[in-house]
């Protein structure tokens, strides 16, 4: 009789967090111990607007709501509607026929509207209208015969929706390093956009050297990279130089949370560190420092930050500076599906995203 060896995992055992007085023993801090709260950071306009929408849609139409991809890119917010009722999948045909259907804040193709049509599915379009402003830059300009380069991440889902509305005039450039690569119909109708929450400096860095191969190459009408997205950079390009640690909350698949780790460590951070929840922080990060900065990524709500002040407090860090360079009153309309619900059902509650406005 043989034998196989069979792999069994060792069970998940939690770790042990060293106390306070431990981590200071270990490397003292030398002056008194802070935190630069950064201001604005997490949820936006075009986030809040598309996580009520779900909520409105579970609580007037009931569960099952089906959600093309996740609504936000925030495992807790992701988690938090699934126990309410939500049904995150990839595709329209995960979804049964005739149910509700939610399009993320992150934008479709038109091929995902068809398909969802063919299905006899019921949709709501919680595009965030800054992505819906892009792709109508991108028919616009593919209607006049226009090469589009789209500086953005290729595979991630918004530039899936705006690459899908001109595939045959539009080009991703991930990066610099894609610049020498590029080739155009022609130099002199030629038109750059951008995914809208890429870092800032690198995208001008893709364009300055875009322009230096396309000169004639033109400026979309207006910023593509959303206001929410410039401000949290902005913030923490203002709070990192003074930070001995940054750590930002914001999850893995939140290019805007990823980038503000990037921005913190290329303005003078010393260390940087992403995190989904307070209980991911790393107390030995603590060792010798005596100024943490703290941001959260434009889909992450306010509680995660305050979780993490929280541990941060206990730790020493109790005295909390916010850092304010910007204010924020942008809020936009709910989808029209979604205001037409309330009006008919008499939900006198409002129709705009925005919950700080």
């Amino acid at each position: 009789m043989t034998s196989t060896a069979v792999s069994v995992p060792m069970p998940t055992v939690p770790r042990r967090r060293r106390s306070p007085e431990e981590v200071a023993a270990a490397a003292p801090v030398s002056g008194a111990r802070r935190v630069l709260l950064a201001a604005p950071r997490g949820y936006c306009a075009g986030v809040d607007r598309a996580v009520i929408a779900v909520e409105k849609a579970l609580e007037h139409y009931g569960p099952p709501v089906y959600v093309r991809k996740q609504i936000v890119h925030n495992l807790h917010v992701v988690s938090t509607l699934e126990e309410r009722g939500a049904i995150f999948v990839d595709e329209t045909d995960e979804v049964p026929e005739g149910s509700l259907l939610i399009f993320s804040a992150h934008g479709v193709s038109p091929a995902v509207v068809q398909s969802a049509e063919d299905r006899g599915l019921r949709t709501i379009d919680a595009t965030c209208p800054l992505v819906t402003k892009v792709h109508r830059e991108a028919v616009r300009f593919a209607r006049d015969d226009f090469d589009i380069l789209l500086i953005g991440h290729e595979g991630h889902e918004e530039v899936e929706g705006t690459y899908g509305e001109a595939p045959d005039h539009m080009q991703i450039v991930n990066g610099p390093e894609d610049v020498d690569k590029i080739e155009v119909r022609d130099p002199d109708k030629l038109i750059w956009l951008s995914q809208t929450t890429l870092s800032v400096d690198e995208t001008m860095t893709t364009v300055k050297l875009l322009r230096e191969k396309f000169p004639n190459l033109q400026d979309p009408p207006s910023d593509d990279i959303c206001y929410a997205t410039s401000n949290r950079q902005a913030a923490i390009k203002k709070i990192a130089p003074d930070a001995d640690l940054v750590i930002v909350v914001g999850s893995a698949n939140s290019s805007n949370s990823v980038r503000l780790v990037e921005v913190a460590l290329e303005y003078g951070a010393k260390a940087s560190y992403r995190v989904d929840f307070a209980n991911q922080v790393d107390e030995s990060w603590f060792e010798g420092v005596s100024t943490v900065g703290v941001t959260s990524g434009a889909s992450v709500p306010e509680n995660l930050v305050q979780d993490v002040l929280i541990l941060l407090a206990e730790y020493g860090y109790g005295d909390v500076e916010e850092v304010v360079t910007a204010e924020e009153d942008i809020i936009f309309s709910l989808p029209k599906e979604i205001r037409a619900t309330l009006k008919a059902m008499g939900d006198s509650s409002r129709g705009l995203g925005g919950r700080r406005s």
